[in-house]
């Protein structure tokens, strides 16, 4: 029998494909254009298929290395951005191309983790950003649970004083949360020089 490593995504990447919105889409990019210099390289965990957020860094001039755990969606994400790097791994077992990055974003993934692998994923963004490196990722800002509507599995937050005090315990400081159209919360963290 063969584990997925996408916890139910694979299973569920059509539906995924046809219902992402351009939810948040606009806080992703104002953060880079902001925070990031112009054509640095940006890590996207949980990338999917590309589309929208990666498509829009690209277009705004980044370039966007794509890991999901997800074979039907990297492969979108190679057919939608064929001039990006892309890997299918599971964020928390991921050598991120071994190399580090000037920016990272993970929008939609953490709270899909258990809460060992939601640290460890942290403990591993910390090992790639560079130092000034700034960190974006989404999650509830209140300790919750729930099942994911499109595959049914458990998604949860640790809360926003458990992600600023592990960030803090991994060499990262958070730096600002808010919240996009649709009412998502997102952390802002940068790995000081």
């Amino acid at each position: 029998m063969t584990t997925d490593q996408s916890t139910g995504w694979e299973a569920v990447s059509d539906q995924f494909v046809a219902i992402r919105s351009q939810v948040g889409t606009a806080l992703v990019r104002s953060w880079a254009k902001d925070r990031l210099p112009r054509s640095a390289a940006i890590l996207d965990i949980g990338c999917g298929s590309g589309v929208p957020i990666a498509q829009w860094l690209v277009n705004d001039g980044f370039s966007v290395w794509g890991v999901d755990a997800s074979p039907s969606l990297i492969s979108a994400y190679r057919q939608n951005l064929p001039d990006m790097p892309a890997v299918c791994e599971a964020a928390q077992n991921s050598s991120f191309f071994d190399r580090t990055f000037v920016g990272v974003v993970s929008i939609g993934l953490i709270f899909l983790l258990g809460k060992g692998d939601q640290r460890k994923l942290l403990n591993s963004v910390a090992n790639v950003l560079e130092p000034g490196g700034q960190f974006l990722f989404s999650a509830p800002r209140e300790v919750c649970r729930w099942k994911d509507t499109l595959t049914g599995r458990a998604s949860m937050s640790l809360g926003a004083d458990a992600y600023a005090a592990h960030l803090t315990s991994v060499g990262l400081r958070l730096d600002d949360c808010r919240s996009d159209e649709g009412g998502n919360n997102y952390y802002e963290a940068v790995k000081p020089i």
